[in-house]
């Protein structure tokens, strides 16, 4: 029963926000005033549709109340009339128009049926509560009169402000001189879309659009140097609505981010060809998930990027110069705002791009998204966070400190400096499994889902053929090698095992592994197996300074971002030492990140105050001024690691006996001789 002494009791879900309001106060106020975002386009006419909520029935012991649909108020003529032209759900009810009435328990449905398009859920699908810099706003206007002399304009934000309390309200040049000619077309019935990023910023009117325009967008974008994936999600109703990907065109100036750097220092207009490729990159996409989700460009009202720290330069048409040496200085670290047609990106004229803070001199953008996307900051778990690209980015902590780097791992992991090895396309080898006793592989291809010793095999991969490694199948087979005895924890091929099989080869004083001898001949040589070994103890070398700031021996959760962290097997990274020690449960692939971090800024502008200040006090190490890297480094050379234990590994897969061949051997029992020095 509700307590009459007291003001009902009104809790919103999944925010969990509480508070008393006096019986018959609006659900919608009560939201509103909680600080709760329920999207109401019409200003309470009940026109849009947008503000359903729903009631949770029941007792609720914890907070002493019974919440029932009967504590509110009868369905009145408004809600009466939109159901009978548009329809609500069953059990939903229009919050400008249901009352307070008693102790209620408010459900927010963040997925909103209306406007509902079929959605390409290529996204992580997490659902965001939404409270996003874009507002918008039906209003109805005051016709001109004759004894009032004020400005169409004028009366427009005279509107807002009684309707919407937008009091000093800052207006978009592009819309003045089109002001009237919208209010006529009509009829005085207008909907403002406001921009407001900051609570303490003054309202910005963006856009205009005759009668009352139900529908807003806005795009979420993670620059990677490889690839470059977008999102298109409606600001109403936080769905995603289209998804797409491309390759980074900047790849044709170079394969890695140092690479790209360099051809800006030897060429007078680098800069600008490769901000350019990237622009008209974006643009493409842009069309691309406007045209899948049914979507005009000019709906696109707000737009948030990320990126690492040499992408976000050349996405801005930054020199990222100094980027390419210590001390590795910024243009700008800070969240970036700017108008969408100022960088190339013509969208609506009013949109905004909003770009996240960088960390640090190689821990950009895309990191802090990671960071926000997977939260090490909220949880008092330690927890570590890799993104692993051509340079690695990693962040470490807890609610108590968080500390990134950032570690040159070079392209090997992406197919790069491998002698059979690709990017990840059909046809290439994605999956390998060694053979303990007879050394023969198996494996899958892209495209395919038999492996190669199974019926069928031949016939599917016949359209793409096997044509090399990609990145997940390089970490597979040089574990499985590994734990083979094909090779010893120093990474070096035994040739001795040339008896046992025909997959040894020689090549010149070391040797290779044969893994599949068709039309394209794929072997793993041993320039192969370093460049790999390289590549993850620059990476691991970098945790270990990380976890030496933050004074532990071992980490209690591991996220692997990124597309190559979403397809690498995390048992395997672990028995390369890749990443340290740490339960298997406890490891995951968390997809792209990066971009569920922009989506969460684009749709809830209080998660840009919250990267802003976490930004603010992550600690950044220079891994390059730190004098324990080396020697971690050269730990970290040997499988998986020449000192650290992994007693949660041990206890899942059988790691062999070390069977250390002196590096400079041959493998086939022969020493390399020294000329002197």
């Amino acid at each position: 029963m509700t307590d009459l002494t007291k003001d009902p009791l009104v809790l919103f879900m999944p925010s969990g926000k509480r508070g008393r309001f006096p019986v018959g106060t609006p659900v919608l106020d009560a939201a509103r005033q909680l600080g709760v975002y329920v999207e109401s386009v019409c200003g309470g006419r009940a026109t849009c549709g947008r503000c359903q909520v729903s009631v949770q029935e029941g007792r609720f012991a914890k907070h002493g109340i019974t919440s029932n649909n009967d504590h509110l108020s009868p369905v009145g003529p408004k809600e009466e009339r939109y159901d009978r032209v548009r329809g609500i759900p069953e059990g939903r009810r229009l919050s400008c128009s249901a009352l307070v009435q008693g102790d209620l328990v408010i459900d927010v449905p963040q997925d909103t049926v209306i406007n509902a398009q079929v959605i390409r859920k290529e996204s992580d699908g997490r659902v965001i509560e939404r409270n996003p810099a874009v507002h918008m706003c039906y209003v109805e206007v005051e016709e001109p009169d004759m004894e009032k002399p004020l400005g169409d304009l004028d009366r427009l934000k005279a509107a807002l402000a009684q309707d919407w309390h937008y009091d000093e309200l800052d207006v978009d040049f592009h819309l003045v001189p089109r002001v009237q000619s919208i209010l006529r077309k009509g009829e005085w019935k207008v909907t403002a879309a406001i921009h407001r990023d900051r609570q303490d910023d003054r309202p910005r009117l963006i856009a205009l659009y005759p009668d009352l325009k139900n529908e807003a967008y806005g795009i979420a974008c993670d620059i990677g140097s490889t690839t470059i994936a977008m999102h298109l999600s409606s600001l109403l109703s936080g769905r995603t609505v289209a998804s797409a990907g491309a390759s980074n065109p900047q790849i044709r100036f170079g394969e890695d981010l140092m690479s790209r750097v360099s051809y800006v220092m030897m060429n007078p207009d680098g800069r600008e060809a490769m901000t350019a490729a990237v622009r008209e990159a974006l643009n493409g996409l842009i069309d691309k998930v406007c045209e899948q989700g049914g979507v005009r460009r000019e709906d696109i009202l707000d737009s948030v990027f990320v990126g690492n720290p040499i992408m976000h330069h050349l996405f801005l048409g930054i020199d990222p110069t100094e980027l390419g040496g210590a001390p590795f200085a910024l243009a700008v670290s800070g969240a970036v705002e700017v108008k969408s047609s100022e960088i190339g990106l013509p969208m609506n004229e009013g949109t905004r791009t909003y770009m996240l803070p960088c960390i640090a001199g190689h821990v950009g953008a895309d990191a802090a998204a990671a960071t926000l996307s997977e939260g090490p900051h909220r949880q008092d778990e330690m927890m570590l966070l890799v993104d692993i690209g051509t340079n690695a980015e990693i962040v470490l902590g807890n609610a108590a400190r968080v500390v990134a780097a950032s570690s040159p791992t070079g392209p090997a992991f992406e197919g790069a400096e491998i002698s059979s090895g690709q990017r990840a396309a059909p046809g290439a080898i994605e999956r390998v499994r060694i053979d303990p006793l007879t050394l023969e592989p198996r494996f899958r291809i892209i495209g395919v889902e038999q492996w190669s010793d199974e019926a069928g095999f031949a016939d599917a991969a016949a359209g793409t053929g096997v044509t090399g490694i990609c990145g997940s199948a390089i970490i597979e087979v040089i574990a499985e090698m590994y734990l083979a005895g094909i090779i010893s924890e120093d990474g070096v091929v035994d040739g001795t095992l040339a008896e046992r099989t025909p997959r040894i080869l020689p090549t010149g004083r070391t040797f290779a592994y044969l893994l599949h001898d068709g039309e394209q001949r794929i072997t793993v040589t041993q320039n192969d197996v370093r460049a790999i070994q390289l590549a993850k103890a620059a990476l691991y070398a970098g945790v270990k300074l990380l976890m030496d700031k933050q004074g532990v021996d071992h980490v209690d959760r591991i996220g692997l971002a990124g597309a190559f962290g979403t397809f690498i097997d995390p048992k395997y990274a672990m028995v390369l030492g890749l990443i340290p020690d740490c339960d298997l449960d406890k490891v995951k692939a968390v997809g792209n990140a990066a971009g569920t971090g922009a989506r969460m800024c684009l749709l809830n502008r209080g998660y840009r105050r919250e990267i802003e200040e976490t930004v603010s006090k992550i600690e950044k190490i220079e891994t390059a001024l730190e004098a324990k890297f080396q020697e971690h480094f050269v730990y970290a050379m040997a499988l998986p690691n020449k000192v650290d234990s992994f007693p949660n590994l041990a206890g899942v897969v059988t790691l062999p006996e070390r069977k250390v061949l002196a590096d400079g051997d041959d493998g086939g029992g022969r020493r390399r001789r020294r000329g002197r020095g």
